[in-house]
């Protein structure tokens, strides 16, 4: 069967996109047939962090000029990677008929995908809020500040109180070590559990490294070269992607990816 999972975060420049693509790259080294879906659409970037230069995007599906299967680029990680698009102002705000068509379209990547990763616009907007609400999982980055807190917070808060999705798997970014993430992790689980019935799980962190950093300057995913000198990385990245893979799954009846039952149009 296969999953879906939606990355995102209350705020830019927690990583999300280099934890998206990573992600994506190490599920595919785990031996999942994996496909990234940039939904940053108008902002999107990871093509860039991939270091490909995608000739067709989601906009072109959007615009009705190509299918999902035309846009598809196959990157040298074994990653399907369908790009948002970037500058393009017309994507930054599409109508609900738009994003519920586009989760319709992904349903022909069926076969070829075990692990459909999203990743989705930082913030709560609707697009965020909608793309969350279709996937299986929803998981949340925030990195160990007050503001990534209180964004995050508002991210939850706006998905649970407009969609009613109550599980949420969280990573830490930029940490120094595990004992360091797993305190933010319980700090933030403490805010919002004191407002929100919801069921938070810790699903690892990703390290502060300047190996990774560099990777994004260089447009070279760091995983999608072996190697001893970051092998820091690899290992909590594996430890995500296993822990994400067994944390608790969202139900409903709203719009979902992989839904054979989905009904022909929403307005």
């Amino acid at each position: 069967m296969t999953q879906s999972i939606t990355i995102a975060s209350g705020k830019g420049g927690v990583g999300k996109t280099c934890i998206s693509v990573n992600l994506s790259i190490k599920l595919a080294q785990l031996g999942r047939k994996v496909s990234l879906l940039d939904a940053d659409f108008g902002l999107a970037n990871s093509h860039i962090l991939m270091g490909c230069n995608a000739k067709k995007t989601l906009s072109d599906v959007v615009a009705g000029r190509n299918s999902i299967e035309e846009v598809i680029e196959k990157t040298s990680s074994g990653v399907q990677l369908l790009a948002g698009g970037s500058g393009l102002l017309d994507m930054l705000n599409l109508d609900n008929k738009a994003r519920y068509q586009l989760i319709r379209n992904v349903e022909v990547l069926r076969g070829s995908t075990d692990v459909l990763i999203v990743d989705a616009p930082a913030g709560a907007s609707d697009s965020a809020i909608t793309f969350a609400a279709a996937a299986d999982r929803v998981l949340v980055a925030i990195v160990g500040e007050p503001t990534s807190f209180m964004d995050g917070y508002a991210f939850i808060k706006a998905a649970h109180v407009e969609t009613g999705l109550s599980k949420f798997s969280i990573v830490v970014n930029m940490a120094r070590d595990g004992a360091e993430a797993k305190r933010h992790f319980d700090k933030f689980q403490a805010i919002a559990l004191r407002f929100l019935d919801v069921e938070l799980t810790y699903v690892g962190h990703v390290p502060f490294s300047t190996a990774l950093r560099r990777s994004i300057v260089a447009r070279k995913p760091l995983l999608a070269t072996r190697s001893e000198g970051h092998r820091l990385e690899d290992e909590a990245f594996t430890t995500i992607a296993r822990n994400l893979l067994a944390a608790p799954v969202n139900t409903g009846n709203g719009l979902r990816f992989f839904d054979g039952n989905l009904p022909a149009e929403q307005g």
